[in-house]
């Protein structure tokens, strides 16, 4: 996007001119800001802002930064206990990213955010800068980033505005993570109208520390330095997370300047590398990426958490466009940049430090013993304000919320009634018709642009159900991660789909043999103006809240993300939930696709007729009603109980969720060519449809050698977990008793084409 030109010497607003002329019209509105919120700011200040000061207000009291229409809800997350069945949380919600304790002195940190809007104006961009912040959020908590993951969604695959987006978010996220040398592990693709013109762009991140190393963001001790340190600073993504961010804010002084970052993974690089060794080096005393809201929120946020106030030399920041104004300074999300707290006699060393990685570095201000963060441009000064009031005390909306009448039409019209195939030969050609759907073909297109193995740790990868890294490599100490969420649930009833996002990311951890530990959460959806949209977030906190209770695992954190809609339309309601779990040795890992030929195939869980909201509704009828699985979460923790304790045991284990048992019966034929036969008679009351495609919840299909058949059925009783003998693995086709038999080259054929055909 082209920038205009700036005028020469725009009119300085300090905080001297504020109190003589208090009548001043400012550009609130145009910033995002309500008239009742800039009226609060006056209250809180006894004047007007300066203009500098309305900008860092703007940017904070946004919904992203301030999730000012969400915490009401989110804040039912802290009363979810803290201890988890295999450790304990040592930082949590309110920090850069949750922390939590895996044993051995070791710490794992992850969380997912969301870049949704820039990548949508700006695909490449802001995808791979949706990257970068994450990866710093895990830097700043003292950490070593060792894995990546990528939730997507876009409209319908053949629309024009996908192949627009598509190509240029996976070119981001690949290029920017690729050359960051982190393994992308997994993620999620999903395709559906209601998100042409508004594709979401979720990113995680998992980073590996030690107990003593972990960083906190505050700014204490009066005295200590305040250091800025990574790239200049230039006029990309001036307010980006703020609503109308890049409005001028006189008509004499800043214009419009491009709101989406712009990425340098090199620059990051030397910058993860560089703030580590400070790290090691121990003389960091306060540390904070520069993210949404850039200097505005590094600057408040680290003042507020301390035990002081702090005072900057805005005009020590250095930059890459020298005419950049102070208020667009603030309001700037140029990438790659830290802010950190260091002891005045350890500031020699910081500096040397960043010289030897080539990274800038400049103390742009000190803590200071009062209770005010002070701003200063060329001995003016600019910004005098309480730094909670601009990190912490923005405004809180209970916004309305109901739900809509049209909720009972909606889930009075089920799929069961749906016409279905009977004979053989109409299963087979659903079958293939739904191996071939945009959301259930394979996603090698995307997922071979990025690297997986990286850095020579990752244990499991894209297909398998979950990613996994070995973080010790004398122990083999290791964890996994998943990202789940089926839009089209949550959509039919929010509580229950949140709850069934969580058990799928929950049970695709197991099914590799790791135990569950925590979550965090990416809640994507429309305008929290509209009470039917407010009522699914409410729906979903609330359902995320009760499953935690009952599974034993904390939030740690996440992100919000709304209006996430294009004109009145709505995207699906859509609560990404990332659950991490714990492996304490990798090399013991249970795989995700038939591996032998002659192991016996069995089904984990009980298969009931719940079709609503299934790929098969979705693809074969565009339908969407009734009501989703039925979730049980004692069900999916004595699963999960039972996956981890049949590790090595196991040969296999694919969770059954989108497309069925069908799908999953596909999937784990096709990672390593082997076949199955099997007899669906004993599944769901011998209907072979609703055997496989239903998409009933806490089910998994194994596979083991026939001499471990008779221990996985002692296990499976010990827990309380149905198991059902489906038949063995052998030949070269999928083949079910009396319905159909498949060669898997034809089911690879339709499974592989989809996406190469659409997008080549």
């Amino acid at each position: 996007m082209p920038e205009t030109t700036l005028p020469a010497k725009p009119l300085l607003d300090t905080v001297a001119a504020a109190g003589t002329d208090p009548d001043r019209d400012q550009p609130w509105a145009e910033l995002g800001l309500k008239a009742d919120e800039y009226a609060r700011i006056r209250e809180i200040l006894g004047r007007r802002p300066t203009s500098s000061e309305l900008a860092m207000y703007s940017v904070m009291w946004s919904e992203h930064c301030s999730y000012k229409s969400s915490k009401v809800h989110l804040k039912q997350f802290s009363e979810i206990p803290q201890e988890t069945r295999a450790g304990k949380m040592l930082a949590g919600i309110g920090e850069n990213a949750g922390v939590i304790d895996i044993g051995q002195g070791y710490a794992v940190t992850f969380k997912v955010e969301s870049h949704n809007h820039p990548s949508y104006v700006e695909p490449y961009q802001g995808a791979a800068t949706g990257v970068g912040g994450i990866v710093r959020d895990i830097l700043a908590m003292g950490a070593r980033p060792v894995a990546v993951m990528d939730p997507l969604r876009f409209g319908p695959l053949d629309a024009p505005d996908t192949h627009r987006v598509l190509p240029g978010i996976v070119a981001g996220v690949g290029g920017y993570g690729n050359c960051l040398g982190l393994p992308n592990i997994g993620g999620e693709v999903v395709f559906d109208a209601s998100y042409a013109g508004n594709p979401l762009v979720n990113a995680l991140c998992v980073g590996v520390l030690r107990h003593e190393d972990l960083h906190l963001a505050k700014a204490s001790g009066a005295g200590n330095q305040v250091i800025l340190y990574g790239a200049k600073t230039g006029g990309d993504g001036i307010g980006g997370v703020s609503v109308l961010a890049s409005e001028t804010f006189e008509s004499t002084g800043p214009a419009k300047r491009p709101s989406v970052q712009v990425g340098d993974p090199f620059q990051e690089k030397l910058l993860i590398e560089c703030t580590l060794e400070l790290f090691a080096a121990g003389i960091v005393a306060g540390i904070q990426d520069l993210g949404g809201a850039g200097l505005s929120c590094a600057t408040s946020e680290l003042a507020s958490a301390g035990d002081g106030g702090m005072h900057v030399e805005l005009d020590r920041v250095p930059l890459r466009d020298s005419s950049l104004a102070p208020e667009e300074i603030l309001m700037s999300e140029s990438q790659e940049r830290m802010m950190a707290v260091v002891e005045p006699d350890d500031v020699e060393r910081f500096l040397a430090i960043c010289a030897k990685w080539d990274v800038d570095a400049t103390v742009v201000g000190e803590v200071t013993d009062g209770d005010r963060l002070q701003i200063d441009w060329h001995g003016e000064r600019v910004v005098d304000v309480p730094p909670r009031s601009v990190a912490h005390d923005g405004p809180t909306y209970h916004r309305p919320f109901s739900r809509p009448d049209s909720q009972d039409v909606l889930q009075a019209d089920g799929a069961e009634k749906l016409a279905r195939p009977s004979s053989g030969k109409e299963l087979a050609e659903t079958l293939l018709r739904l191996v071939a759907s945009p959301n259930l073909c394979d996603k090698s297109w995307i997922t071979d642009q990025y690297d997986r193995y990286v850095q020579g740790n990752t244990v499991l990868a894209q297909p398998s159900d979950s990613g996994m890294v070995r973080v010790d490599k004398d122990s083999n100490l290791g964890v996994a991660v998943s990202t789940d969420c089926n839009g089209r649930f949550a959509r039919l009833d929010p509580y229950a789909g949140a709850q069934l996002a969580l058990v799928e990311s929950y049970r695709n951890v197991s099914t590799g043999g790791a135990t569950p530990m925590a979550i965090s959460d990416c809640l994507n959806f429309g305008s929290p103006e509209d009470p039917a949209v407010m009522w699914q977030l409410a729906e979903a906190c609330r359902g995320l809240k009760d499953a935690c209770v009952e599974l034993g695992i904390p939030v740690t954190g996440g992100n919000v993300s709304l209006y996430n809609q294009t004109g009145e339309t709505a995207i699906l309601p859509t609560p990404v939930v990332a659950v991490l779990g714990v492996i304490e040795d990798v090399t013991r890992r249970t795989p995700s696709g038939f591996g032998d030929l002659g192991h016996r195939v069995l089904l984990l869980g009980e298969t009931r007729e719940e079709l609503s909201g299934s790929e098969w509704a979705h693809v074969v009828h565009g339908h969407l009603g009734g009501l989703p699985p039925r979730v049980d979460l004692a069900a999916e923790r004595a699963l999960s109980e039972l996956l981890v304790a049949a590790t090595g045991v196991l040969s296999s284990a694919h969770d059954v969720s989108d497309g069925g048992l069908a799908q999953t019966l596909v999937e784990s034929g096709l990672r390593h060519g082997i076949g199955a036969r099997v007899d669906l008679a004993p599944v769901a009351g011998g209907d072979p449809f609703v055997a496989l495609f239903s998409e009933s919840a806490a089910r998994v299909v194994v596979t083991v050698s026939p001499e471990d058949e008779e221990r996985l059925f002692e296990l499976a009783a010990e827990h309380g977990v149905p198991i059902t003998s489906l038949g063995e693995t052998r030949g070269d086709s999928l083949a079910v008793a009396g319905a159909f038999d498949v060669p898997l080259e034809e089911l690879r054929t339709a499974w592989r084409l989809t996406l190469p055909a659409a997008l080549a």
